[in-house]
């Protein structure tokens, strides 16, 4: 793996799965394998579980994490090509992204969409600048319209629950589950980077039958729903689920608006009682009692702090992959 910041960057799902599962079973079994390497991480805006996960997973290889938040440690960065910096950006991306490159051996980079401009937020401009400029491999802790580290940790968790369930009914062995992305309301707009990535993850993990439910208005940019089936019957797309991933976004057609507030769509035990007594997972942060009740989040049903949790091992198993390429 030379970067990471979609699942295109990964030739085999399930060997990546089986890596970060591996760690998680034995933390330091490669505690040297980052000896004498450093990974920089640079926050655009701010992070919780990414930016804990990675270090966490970083310092059990044997690397130094360095973090930097751009906008209350460091100068504001400009991206334009052909800027006139005679404004607020005191430097540009083409200057400090090649230093950054000197001074780490992996840049680890997670930015946010304005949720204004579409087409700028589209095309990945942010990273792709650091990309192009710093020279060394380039580790998406999220971008305008992705969160790779996020999805490969979904499917962790879905792949460690269903090694269990096997286990316990070898039946179960050869059954693909059905997986369920819905939409559900939110106090502000989000940026669609969660349901795309997973989205794309599920398709490309290809184990699933896999289904995504919203109200109209809420479609997900084709090339990374494409493979789901679609419905705007959340009822109907949660009888006999098995894994239900919960999730705000706004508006892909209509940039980055609310269209519907519809608190029908939260994920109740109620609703849980429609499915095939699913599991149920969120990204976090969550609005409680907005986006899932607390008798789910406080469940039996509730996969969300192990979710969190298999942050860690999908970061170790990422940053394993591309220092084994750069021995």
């Amino acid at each position: 793996m030379k970067q990471f910041v979609s699942v295109n960057d990964v030739t085999d799902i399930d060997a990546l799965v089986a890596l970060a599962l591996s760690y998680k079973a034995d933390p330091y079994r490669h505690n040297t394998l980052g000896a004498r390497k450093r990974i920089g991480m640079l926050f655009l805006n701010p992070s919780m579980r990414t930016r804990l996960s990675t270090q966490v997973a970083a310092q059990q290889l044997g690397m130094e994490a360095v973090v930097f938040n751009v906008g209350s440690e460091g100068w504001a960065i400009e991206f334009e090509e052909g800027a006139i910096m005679n404004g607020t950006t005191a430097e540009h991306v083409k200057d400090a992204a090649p230093i950054m490159g000197k001074y780490f051996d992996i840049l680890c980079i997670r930015t946010f969409p304005s949720l204004k401009n579409r087409e700028e937020d589209y095309s990945e401009k942010y990273i792709n600048q650091f990309i192009k400029y710093a020279g060394i491999p380039i580790v998406s802790l999220e971008s305008a319209t992705l969160h790779p580290l996020q999805s490969l940790t979904d499917i962790i968790t879905i792949e460690e629950y269903l090694a269990t369930q096997r286990s316990l009914n070898p039946q179960l062995v050869n059954r693909k589950p059905k997986v369920v992305l819905t939409w559900a309301p939110h106090v502000k707009a989000l940026p669609q980077c969660v349901a795309n990535s997973f989205a794309q993850w599920v398709n490309a993990w290809g184990k699933a039958d896999f289904v995504i439910a919203h109200p109209e208005g809420y479609e997900l940019e084709e090339s990374f729903s494409r493979g789901a089936t679609i419905t705007h019957n959340q009822d109907e797309a949660l009888k006999d689920a098995d894994f239900v991933y919960v999730k705000n976004w706004s508006s892909y057609k209509q940039y980055g608006q609310i269209l519907s507030n519809d608190i029908s769509w939260m994920m109740t035990n109620e609703k849980l009682a429609l499915t095939n007594n699913a599991r149920v997972m969120h990204c976090l942060p969550v609005r409680r009692n907005v986006e899932l009740s607390d008798e789910i989040l406080d469940g039996p049903n509730s996969l969300v702090t192990t979710e969190a949790g298999n942050r860690v091992w999908a970061a170790q198993a990422v940053l394993a992959e591309i220092i084994g390429n750069r021995q």
